[in-house]
Order: C-alpha cells, then structure tokens, then sequence
C-alpha cells in the first residue's frame, strides 16, 4: 500500500499536499483499492466555502458510491475537470494526476489536525 511520507491524512482516507495556504486533496491509495473501478467523480461545492468534515462531493464506483469530505475548512477554488472524462486516474495514480479538488484553507492551524503517513498506516493496518 503506497502511503507517501511527504503529505497528511485523514481518518476519512483522503491525503492532503500542502502549498503554504492552499492544500491539494485526493483520496489514497488505500480508499481507491477498497472502492475498485472507479467510474464518476463529482464535486457540488467548487468556489464555496465549506467546514472541515463537510461532504465536498462523491466518488461513485462500480458497486458503491461514497462521499468525500472535506479535510480542513476553507474555500473549493479548483476541481480536477480532467476526471469528468477519466475519472479512472484515481486508481490508476491516486497521488499525481488522481487528485480532486485544491482548497484555500481557512486557517492554517488546522493543518495541524491532519495524520501523519505513519498514524495512516496504523489506521489501515499498513
């Protein structure tokens, strides 16, 4: 299971690239792995701002559909269009080309919330 060291985590399965006061959000490796083929990915909330833990859109495979949730509290400014038409990329690179939305984050402080790679793996049992 790929955890990279460089980025946080959520409890939800999502990983989070920090760039100063801005985050870019996917889901992890993990999440994509136990959802299988993924086929739809939608995003309801870009240019809203949002809570942490707020459901920012949905991620539909094919045998299930599961929300996504936002990581820390701030601003959807940008949505991975690419994923309209392949949305297969979050399997096939969860942490490159697979990534979902960017964030303006409210309050930095927040960041400090977020996992580790090693307090994931745990969670996962990795």
């Amino acid at each position: 299971m790929n955890v990279p060291s460089d980025l946080k985590y959520t409890k939800d399965h999502e990983w989070v690239k920090i760039d100063g006061d801005s985050v870019t959000v996917g889901i992890t490796d993990f999440a994509q792995s136990e959802l299988g083929d993924i086929v739809y990915v939608e995003v309801d909330a870009l240019d809203e701002t949002l809570d942490a833990d707020s459901v920012f859109g949905t991620v539909e495979a094919v045998k299930t559909v599961s929300d996504l949730f936002l990581p820390v509290a701030g601003e959807i400014v940008e949505f991975n269009e690419s994923l309209e038409e392949e949305p297969e990329k979050v399997n096939d690179d969860p942490y490159g080309d697979g990534w979902m939305i960017k964030i303006k984050v409210a309050d930095t402080a927040d960041l400090e919330t977020l996992l580790s790679a090693d307090d994931y793996k745990a969670i996962i049992g990795a």
